[in-house]
C-alpha cells in the first residue's frame, strides 16, 4: 500500500490555499448579502448576534490564513 500522504510543505500549502479562498468566499458573500446583513442587524433585541457572529468568523478564517500565509513564506516573528 502506498503512503498517499502530501508531504508537510505541500500540506501546508493548500490548506494555506484553501483558507484563503475561503476567506475571499466570505468577503464575497458579505458583499452580496449587505442589504440583508444590515436588515438583520438593524432589528434590534438579539439580532446583534448576526454582525458579532459574522465579525469572530471573519476574525478566524482571515487570521488564519495570514498567519499560515506567513509561515509557507517563511517569516517568522522575533522572540
Amino acid at each position: 500500500m502506498a503512503n498517499s500522504a502530501m508531504p508537510g510543505a505541500a500540506k501546508q500549502l493548500v490548506q494555506t490555499l484553501v483558507y484563503g479562498l475561503t476567506t475571499l468566499l466570505l468577503y464575497s458573500l458579505l458583499y452580496v448579502f449587505e442589504d440583508s446583513v444590515l436588515g438583520l442587524s438593524s432589528r434590534g433585541g438579539w439580532y446583534f448576534i448576526f454582525p458579532v457572529t459574522i465579525a469572530f468568523v471573519f476574525s478566524f478564517v482571515h487570521g488564519t490564513f495570514t498567519g499560515r500565509f506567513w509561515d509557507v513564506l517563511g517569516i517568522k516573528a522575533r522572540k
